[in-house]
C-alpha cells in the first residue's frame, strides 16, 4: 500500500523504500505504546472477545491451508488446482500427522510434523512434483544484510495509515497470544495473562521495528505455532528461544531459504490443515469459558458472519472510504472489532 502511493508519486526505488521503510519503523511505535496501555482494556479484552478472535483466525487460515493442498496459487495459474497427484501427497502428510499423534510414543507425537513433511518431500521427489528453482543462484555461501540499506526517511501522509494498521495488527496479536496461552494450558484472564499479552504486543512492536531497520516488512503476529503446540505438547518457552536462535542463524545462508522454496505447497497444506483446524477449536474452547447465553451467542454469530464474510467477499467495501478499507480489510479486524463494540454497547443478561 505505502510503496504503491509512493510510487505513484514519482519516487525511485531508493528514495522509495527509503520512506517506507523509515515511516514503518515510526509506526511500529504505536504499537509498542499500546502495549503498556492495554490493562486499561480489561473491559474490553474478556474471554468471548479474545476466542472470538482466536476462532476468526483459525477459519481464516484454513482457506489458506486449503489453497496449498490444491497446489497454491501457481496450480490456479496453470489450471492443475486440485489434480489427483496434489491431493494425494497432502492426503499423505495428513494421514501420518493423524497416525503418528495416535501413538503413545511421545518422540513420535512431537515429531509427527517434521517426519510427515520428510516424508511427503521423499514421495513429491518420488511423483516429479518438486517445484522448479527459477531463482537466481546465489553465489554467497553467507549473507549478512546491511541495516538501513537504502537510507531513512520518512513520509508524513503514510504515517497515520500505517499507525492504523499496526493497531489492527496488536488485536491480532492478542487474538494469538490468547490461543496460545489456551493450548498450553495456561490462563487466559487475570494478571498473569495480561502480563502475557502487554509483553507480547511490545515485542511484534519491536521486531516490526527490528524489520525495517534490516529492510524488510514488519511482523504481524499469526497463529499457525499454536497448532504444533497442541499436536506435539510441546509449550516450553526455551524451546522458543533455540527455534528463533536458529533462525536467525538458517537466515544468513541463502540455500536454506531455497530449499525451505522447494517445498511443495500440498506438503505445506496437508501439514498445516489440522494446526489450523486446532486454532479454531481453542476459539471455541476459550469461548465457552463464559456462559454461552442469548447476548453471547449474539456477538459470536454477528462476529463471525462480519469476520469471515469480509474475508470470503473483500468487495463489499469498494465503496466505502479508504480509512474503512483500511481499517476493516482483515477479517481478524473486522471480526474483532465488532466483538469488542457488541460487547461494550449490549447489556449483560440479568441472572
Amino acid at each position: 500500500m505505502g510503496g504503491t502511493a509512493l510510487k505513484t508519486g514519482g519516487a525511485d526505488v531508493p528514495t522509495m523504500m527509503a520512506a517506507l521503510f523509515g515511516t514503518l519503523m515510526l509506526a511500529s511505535c504505536t504499537e509498542m505504546v499500546l502495549s503498556r496501555i492495554l490493562h486499561l482494556a480489561r473491559r474490553i479484552i474478556t474471554p468471548l472477545v479474545s476466542g472470538v478472535v482466536v476462532m476468526i483466525i483459525g477459519l481464516s487460515l484454513i482457506q489458506v491451508g486449503l489453497t496449498s493442498i490444491g497446489g497454491g496459487y501457481a496450480a490456479m495459474s496453470d489450471n492443475t488446482f486440485g489434480a489427483p497427484k496434489n491431493l494425494l501427497l497432502a492426503g499423505v502428510v495428513l494421514a501420518i500427522i493423524i497416525l503418528l499423534n495416535r501413538q503413545r510414543n511421545p518422540y513420535l507425537r512431537v515429531a509427527s510434523l517434521v517426519i510427515a513433511m520428510a516424508a511427503g518431500y521423499l514421495l513429491a521427489w518420488f511423483m516429479g512434483m518438486l517445484p522448479e528453482n527459477n531463482a537466481p543462484v546465489s553465489q554467497d555461501i553467507l549473507m549478512v544484510p546491511t541495516p538501513l540499506y537504502y537510507g531513512l526517511g520518512i513520509d508524513w501522509n503514510l504515517l497515520l495509515p500505517l499507525m492504523l494498521v499496526f493497531m489492527i495488527t496488536s488485536l491480532e496479536t492478542i487474538g494469538d497470544i490468547t490461543a496460545t496461552s489456551d493450548v498450553s494450558e495456561q490462563p487466559v484472564s487475570g494478571p498473569l495473562y495480561m502480563k502475557r499479552l502487554k509483553g507480547g504486543v511490545l515485542a511484534n512492536g519491536l521486531n516490526s521495528f527490528v524489520s525495517a531497520v534490516f529492510n524488510t516488512f514488519p511482523n504481524s503476529c499469526f497463529g499457525q505455532n499454536n497448532g504444533v503446540i497442541q499436536l506435539t505438547g510441546v509449550a516450553s518457552r526455551y524451546v522458543g528461544f533455540v527455534v528463533a536462535l536458529m533462525l536467525i542463524v538458517l537466515g544468513l545462508f541463502p540455500a536454506v531459504s531455497g530449499f525451505v522454496q522447494h517445498i511443495p505447497e500440498p506438503v505445506l497444506g496437508g501439514a498445516t490443515l489440522v494446526m489450523f483446524g486446532t486454532i479454531a477449536a481453542s476459539g471455541v474452547r476459550i469461548v465457552s469459558r463464559e456462559p454461552l447465553n442469548r447476548r453471547a451467542i449474539l456477538i459470536i454469530a454477528l462476529s463471525l458472519a462480519v469476520g469471515l464474510g469480509v474475508s470470503q467477499q473483500p468487495q463489499i467495501l469498494q465503496f466505502a472510504p479508504e480509512w474503512v478499507k483500511n481499517l476493516l480489510s482483515s477479517g481478524i479486524a473486522a471480526g474483532g472489532i465488532t466483538a469488542i463494540v457488541l460487547n461494550l454497547i449490549l447489556p449483560p443478561e440479568k441472572p
